[in-house]
Order: C-alpha cells, then structure tokens, then sequence
C-alpha cells in the first residue's frame, strides 16, 4: 500500500520537472531570438547611419558594423555539409604548379600576387580586398575556401569561378592548396606569377613591340591558343 501511494507522487515529481525543463528549453530560445533580433537591429542602425552620414562612396572605409556583417556574409554563403568537407585534390607539384598560373591569371588582379589584397582594384572595392595571408582566411576549413572560390559571396567583389564540371572544381580545390601557402610564398614563386599576370592590350602591344626589336622579327607573332578551365579575366 505505501508503495502504491508513492507512485503517484513520483510521477507528479517527474511531470513537474519536465514540464519546468520545457518551459526552460522555451525561454532560452525565445531570449536568443530576442538577442539575435536586437544584434541585426543595431548593425542595421549603424549601416543605415553610416550611409546616411557618408553617402555610399567605395572610396570611405568599412565601419565595424559592416565587418562584421562581410565576416557574417562569408560564412553564411558555405552551406554546413561544405564547411568540414577535406580536400580530395593531392598537393602534387604539378597541381600547385597549375594554381599558382590560375591564381596569376584570375585572382592576383585584385588580392596581388603576394596575396596582400594591396591592389589598384583591391583598394577600390568595398568591402575592401582581405590579406588572404592572415588569420582572417587562413582560418578557414577548405570547404568554405572552396566554396567561396566556386560560387563566390555575393554583395561583394568576389566572383564565382566554377563552371559546373569536374575539371572546375578540381582547378578550385587546387587553388585552396594555393590559397594555404600565400604566407609562404618565395621570391621565385611570386615572379614566375608576375610573368602570368594579365597584360592589357597596351602591355601586350609593348611587349611585342620590344620582343620584335630584339628580335629584328617583322612578322606578327601567332595568337596563343585559348585556355581550358577557368577562363582568363581578360577573356570575358
């Protein structure tokens, strides 16, 4: 009998405390979506503020609350399945080898060939051009460097380069190795990229101009044949 008139009792106990611990479960999530609204009204109220106040010249520094928002932006543009993805491309010397004449001929335009961001486009965009060499990106898992590299962030200068094949994203998940060792880069590696840069036609006309000089060639030089993989910045 007193076992009997103790269940009821432990019961009631127990219905009590996991109606308390749902209630509890309720409350957190309602004050972090109270938290969460408040944090995007004030970086809203700050943006907002900022463009009043300065109009939208590319030319004015980012203000804190833009940062953040930029650093937010990247991060939400690579799915959760992305971000802890391994790199399934080896970093054979033919492979950096092939990056670092993609990054030359795609990226150095904006972040430079030192990765620096340090530019006549990095300095002109907004939000500015990050040092890929610093903590900032280098922190990043592979699969949010690849996914950025791929399809790219948008309200920003960063474009997507895949193009939906296999050999793409193998050229992507190769420039991610390349991206790793921006910190490190020799002398060597950095003017072999500045005989790949992109040439304006201008530089190109100068280059052949002296190279026919030296030369005594009077005949044109051949056109190069157009590459495969990513295309040239300078080809769209």
């Amino acid at each position: 009998m007193k076992d009997r008139q103790r269940r009821p009792g432990r019961g009631m106990a127990f219905r009590k405390s996991t109606d308390h611990a749902k209630s509890g479960g309720w409350k957190a999530t309602l004050r972090a979506f109270v938290f969460l609204v408040v944090v995007v009204s004030v970086l809203g109220s700050a943006i907002a503020y900022s463009i009043v106040s300065g109009g939208l010249s590319a030319h004015d520094e980012p203000s804190r609350a833009e940062e953040v928002l930029a650093r937010a932006m990247r991060r939400w543009a690579t799915p959760q399945s992305m971000r802890d993805r391994a790199n399934p491309v080896q970093p054979t010397p033919e492979v950096i080898n092939q990056a670092l004449g993609h990054y030359a001929d795609h990226c150095a335009s904006c972040h430079a060939n030192d990765g620096s961001g340090d530019t006549e486009v990095g300095r002109g965009l907004y939000p500015r051009v990050p040092d890929m060499r610093a903590t900032n990106t280098q922190s990043l898992t592979d699969g949010e460097l690849f996914s950025i590299i791929e399809h790219g962030i948008r309200f920003t200068g960063m474009p997507a380069w895949g193009n939906g094949t296999p050999e793409g994203e193998h050229d992507s998940w190769g420039l991610v190795h390349f991206v790793r060792r921006l910190p490190k880069l020799t002398p060597e590696e950095i003017e072999q990229m500045e005989s790949l840069n992109p040439k304006t036609p201008a530089q190109l006309k100068e280059e052949e101009e002296t190279r026919r000089f030296l030369q005594g060639d009077t005949n044109g030089a051949a056109s190069a044949p157009p590459k495969k993989g990513h295309q040239s910045l300078w080809t769209h």
